[in-house]
């Protein structure tokens, strides 16, 4: 078990939620699922919290009652190899979600995800600075992030 690892606080939704990331990324896995005892908290047989994996890294869901939302202080960076990757995971999370811009999107659950492709990250980290400045500069004007726009751009200066 690692010593740290995300735990999420969802508004009774944690088992859909889990169910749905798990439906998402390869090689995902529930884990140990805790339900409420006859003396609570709440409903007995409820969930309350789900374990989980999404490659290999540990969360846990908490399922119960909050006026507490998810913000982008608190976002999941998934590190995608090509376009392809982009669009899959890019249009999983946005289902019902919402996109948002540079690559960002909020899921139908509130969590905020960074859907970003390592050639961004190369590019914006160009020891040119004018190569890096211009991936910068495409990457502000997108949702999803197109890999293909950014080299154009790159290209372009």
């Amino acid at each position: 078990m690692q010593k740290i690892s995300p735990f999420l606080w969802f508004d009774q939704t944690a088992e859909e939620a889990v169910n749905f990331y798990v439906s998402v990324f390869a090689d995902a896995k529930i884990g140990k699922v805790m339900r409420a005892s006859a003396a609570g908290p709440g409903p007995e047989g409820r969930v309350l919290t789900i374990g989980f994996e999404l490659f290999g890294q540990s969360f846990t869901a908490f399922n119960f009652p909050t006026d507490f939302k998810f913000t982008e202080a608190v976002s999941f960076v998934v590190d995608c190899k090509d376009q392809a990757e982009v669009d899959y995971y890019w249009d999983c999370l946005s289902d019902g979600g919402q996109p948002r811009d540079c690559g960002w999107v909020k899921d139908r659950f509130g969590v905020f995800w960074q859907i970003t492709p390592t050639r961004l990250i190369e590019l914006m980290s160009d020891p040119n600075p004018a190569i890096a400045a211009r991936a910068a500069t495409a990457m502000m004007t997108m949702q999803k992030i197109d890999i293909a726009a950014l080299e154009r751009a790159v290209a372009d200066g």
